[in-house]
């Protein structure tokens, strides 16, 4: 992993080598246009100034030129958003509110035919030279999971007559009933069904606009020197009471403390009381498929409505995929094998760890059964390889024309921008690179998946009936492992977790036909539940679940 020190040097030194194309100009694209218009202000990280827009949009198949009548135009407030995004790349992510004529209210009006509402998002995609895994994975998961996911718009952006390049418009993550679509809380809402709902969210960085914020009792796993902030995205810092912080703190923490107890599982007391576990599942899926190297632990959001409409923590909005999909060359974000979800193992030092939720919901053995019996379902049809590779051609063939101009403004092709793991000399070259690891990510997932809530503590002898006994048993550092072989053979001891992974293995090697004292050293790990397995001559033939002390 590249040192957070290091990492500033490194993109300040790529910031001052960009060739940008200040000669591009726009007259007219397929794509949307937006024309933006500060008055020679620049446009700060915060407040946001007031300044006027103009959109063309003549419909699906029409041509629009910057000359065309405006489907939309009038005063705006915006500032610039983000954090790297913002502060190291030159084509910069932005924020915007539509205003009245005044320039001071907050007005809704729908945008590039995206339901109505006053706050926007404008996605530079920068480092993402496909210009594609954002949208890819909003569709993908709209595609199949029936929780919100931001909706959003190719265009195409001038700012002060200077062309832009591409944007992805957003819908920002905001309580909503076209967005968010939960309860609205007022500062009246402190008692009873209302004080229950509704709440918005997020594990992330700090920036942005203050929030309440309070520290999770829990240290993430393999990182205790770190600790987990919960951030409220909703009420407002300044919207929200005393009462209702205290509250949804309790919330979260009784679903933790829960978690953490020893019948975490139950069915009617444990913690599928807390949360929407549907939408656990969906987000796991999705964070797993893409391996986003943020996932879990950065730009993760979740929500709460009234207990009266259903009051459970669901897992989404979904948010940020610049970095998935192998476009990351740090703590094994490019590669196919492995989960995003063992990122703390991966990367014990990294400031942003995952809270310790994940684990311990897929130590819940139906829990990972519904993982993976979701992932099947989806696999055949919207999760097949060619549907997607076909999703990613059909919106390259959309950007073709709009694409050479973005990257004349921006001389990005060939170059290695924080923190690409592959470098294409050409935007083929960087499609290819982003369908081939789609490709072998699937196929990694199809074998590893297989042993998500199996219930590999009935395995039983199939070939040779001998004794086989594991003790102490509960175990802390090691385990003396007892067996009777009728004949001859080759014979390892395993200890591996929930999801099949091999943690520490013992090679006895070749042993003669009689009794058997091996001892196995367990390996360090949070996990309360660990399995040993015995296998002979290649197949594994019984397992015994160790409970760790």
């Amino acid at each position: 992993m590249v040192p957070f020190s290091r990492k500033i040097v490194l993109l300040a030194i790529l910031f001052a080598t960009f060739s940008n194309g200040f000669g591009q100009t726009l007259e007219s694209s397929n794509l949307p246009i937006l024309i933006i218009d500060t008055k020679g202000q620049e446009i700060p990280n915060e407040p946001k100034i007031i300044a006027t827009i103009k959109i063309i949009d003549n419909g699906a198949g029409k041509r629009n030129t910057v000359t065309d009548q405006p489907t939309y135009a009038g005063k705006i407030g915006i500032e610039q958003r983000g954090s790297t995004s913002r502060m190291f790349f030159p084509k910069k992510p932005y924020g915007f509110e539509l205003r009245d004529t005044s320039g001071i209210e907050g007005i809704s009006a729908s945008v590039l035919g995206l339901p109505s509402e006053e706050d926007w998002v404008l996605n530079a995609t920068f480092n993402d030279k496909t210009l594609l895994r954002d949208v890819l994975t909003y569709d993908l998961y709209r595609s199949y999971s029936p929780y919100y996911a931001p909706q959003h718009k190719f265009c195409e952006v001038i700012i002060n007559g200077t062309y832009e390049g591409i944007y992805i418009l957003f819908e920002k993550i905001k309580r909503d009933k076209n967005r968010v679509n939960i309860s609205k809380l007022e500062p009246k809402d402190n008692l009873g069904d209302a004080l229950t709902g509704g709440y918005i969210l997020k594990i992330d960085k700090t920036e942005g606009n203050v929030s309440r914020q309070w520290t999770s009792p829990y240290l993430p796993p393999n990182s205790p020197q770190f600790t987990t902030p919960i951030q409220v995205e909703y009420p407002k810092f300044e919207d929200m009471t005393e009462p209702q912080f205290e509250y949804i703190k309790k919330y979260v923490t009784d679903f933790e403390n829960t978690l953490k107890s020893p019948a975490y599982a139950d069915s009617a007391q444990g913690y599928a009381r807390y949360i929407d576990v549907n939408s656990w599942v969906d987000y796991l899926i999705l964070s797993e498929v893409c391996r986003n190297v943020d996932a879990y632990r950065l730009s993760t959001f979740f929500y709460k409505d009234k207990d009266s409409k259903g009051g459970k923590l669901t897992m989404g909005p979904i948010w940020d995929y610049n970095l998935a999909y192998g476009n990351a060359d740090y703590c094994n974000g490019e590669k196919t094998e492995g989960w995003a979800f063992d990122f703390n193992r991966v990367c014990p030092n990294d400031g942003f760890q995952m809270p310790f939720w994940w684990d311990r919901l897929l130590e819940d053995r139906n829990f990972a059964r519904k993982v993976r019996l979701r992932y099947q379902a989806l696999r055949p049809t919207v999760l097949k390889t060619e549907t997607i590779h076909r999703y990613i051609d059909s919106t390259a063939t959309v950007l073709q024309e709009a694409r050479v101009r973005n990257f004349t403004r921006w001389t990005v092709i060939g170059q290695k921008l924080w923190p690409n793991f592959y470098v294409g000399s050409t935007y083929e070259d960087e499609v290819g690179y982003l369908k081939a690891w789609i490709t072998r990510r699937l196929a990694w997932m199809d074998q590893e998946l297989m042993t998500f809530g199996a219930d590999i503590t009935a395995t039983e002898p199939t070939v040779l009936p001998f004794q086989f006994s594991v003790f102490p048993n509960p175990a802390s550092t090691e385990v003396q492992v007892s067996f009777r072989l009728d004949h001859a053979a080759v014979v390892k001891v395993q200890v591996y977790d929930l999801w099949g992974r091999v943690l520490r293995e013992g090679t006895p090697g070749y042993l003669a036909p009689g009794d058997h004292l091996v001892t196995q050293s367990l390996p360090t790990s949070s996990a309360e539940v660990q399995f040993l397995g015995l296998e002979v001559d290649g197949k594994r033939m019984v397992v015994r679940k160790i409970l760790r002390e």
